[in-house]
């Protein structure tokens, strides 16, 4: 019996993505295609072998692949097993069509920490509420891709990070619990996003996401205490939905919002 394709694809609010889909495919086969967007690929399983630019490429699982827009390409599977992929498709924020050519020349890259970051992108992507991590996430990517296709660039001189830093973390706590977008944030002190996110984790040790997040949880344990219920406390400390809230609550209290609300023996 043949397997049947498994395909999970949405739409995303963070800024640059066009869609995220996530396939399982065992006997499929692309034909030739373009898209107006990037193609950022990753295989979890199993192979793909792919013609771009009448090239032929492959992609092992500790491989990236980024296709560029507007240049067609196909897909097939390897084996009979097939080949199981997460895909971002991004518009032009954060890759510009200047890239396009050294793409073409090399759209498969070994990085294995750009490839547990395009995991963790997939992961963050996959939670509601999560889209600072995820903004977070696509900066650093984007600019580790921009390093691949034009390493020759210079780097811009980092303006004064520890003042960054701090001013990154004042917005973070006056927009506690309706967020703050990574975009926005740096527009509001005129720096680059990639650099703002490096400023804050090189001076506090942690990352803009983890900080928010963990700020949340903790004035969330407040209101626990005080005998609100999780669903309430969620909703008034920034948390997409009560799932979201126990999520994040369990990986920075251990426990979640219910036990460790849980009233003590009399």
């Amino acid at each position: 019996m043949v397997a049947q394709p498994e395909v999970s694809a949405w739409r995303s609010h963070v800024p640059g993505v066009v869609e995220v889909f996530h396939a399982h495919f065992t006997e499929y086969a692309y034909p030739m295609h373009v898209h107006e967007a990037w193609t950022l690929l990753i295989v979890d399983d199993g192979a793909v072998r792919y013609d771009l630019d009448r090239h032929e490429h492959g992609t092992p699982h500790d491989t990236v692949s980024l296709l560029p827009p507007h240049v067609p390409h196909n897909g097939s599977p390897v084996t009979a097993h097939g080949f199981r992929k997460r895909v971002v498709y991004l518009d032009g924020t954060h890759l510009g069509e200047d890239l396009i050519g050294s793409a073409v020349d090399g759209p498969d890259l070994r990085d294995p920490v750009l490839r547990l970051r395009v995991g963790q992108l997939h992961t963050a992507l996959g939670h509601p509420g999560d889209e600072l991590e995820a903004e977070s996430r696509l900066t650093l990517i984007a600019e580790r891709l921009r390093t691949h296709l034009r390493p020759s660039t210079p780097a811009a001189t980092p303006r004064d990070s520890p003042t960054l830093a701090r001013t990154l973390r004042e917005l973070l706590d006056e927009h506690l619990t309706q967020g703050i977008g990574l975009d926005e944030a740096a527009r509001l002190v005129h720096a680059h996003p990639a650099h703002l996110v490096r400023a804050f984790s090189g001076a506090y040790g942690i990352a803009p996401h983890q900080y928010l997040m963990s700020r949340r949880v903790e004035r969330a344990r407040r209101l626990l205490l005080e005998g609100r219920p999780p669903g309430e406390v969620a909703s008034s400390t920034g948390f997409y939905d009560q799932s979201h809230l126990t999520r994040h609550f369990r990986m920075f209290v251990g426990v979640t919002p219910g036990r460790y609300a849980r009233p003590r023996p009399a």
